[in-house]
This record gives structure tokens, sequence and C-alpha cells, in this order.
């Protein structure tokens, strides 16, 4: 009988794959965030949603981007850093 040296992953590796993937598809919805928010006309007007309810403001479209932007920043730094 022959041994087949068969290398298996270790744990951790099908987990950051996963995280990697996750991470992939929020960094894409923020592009889109971000490219949807450059777009719009001077006269729109933009809202933020409040964390765990149903609830909107107004909110100011540069703040907004600038927040945004720096969102994405930082899933593109943490996809890296994985």
């Amino acid at each position: 009988m022959s041994s087949k040296n068969i290398q298996r992953p270790e744990p951790g590796t099908q987990e950051e794959l996963a995280q990697k993937e996750e991470l992939n598809k929020k960094i894409k919805e923020q592009k889109i965030l971000v490219d949807e928010l450059s777009n719009l006309k001077k006269n729109r007007r933009v809202y933020t949603q409040q964390p765990n309810s149903n609830i909107f403001f107004l909110a100011d479209k540069g703040e907004s981007l600038s927040s945004c932007k720096k969102d994405l920043d930082n899933m593109r730094k943490e996809y890296q850093d994985i």
C-alpha cells in the first residue's frame, strides 16, 4: 500500500475564506452606495436610518458621502489585512 500525502486546509483557512467573501460583498455594496450618492442631483434629499429602528432623519449629502467613503476605505484596509 502506498501512502498518499494529502494536505488538508487548516481550520482557520476555511473561516478566513468565508470572512473574506463576506467582506468582499460588503465592499461591493459600499462602492455602489458611494457611486449613488456621488451622482445625486444637488436638490435631492438624503436620509439616514437610525440603528435598530425604522426611523429616518434628513442628513447632509456631503457628510453622508464622506462617511461612506471612510467606511469603504476601512473595509478595504481590513480586506488587505486578512
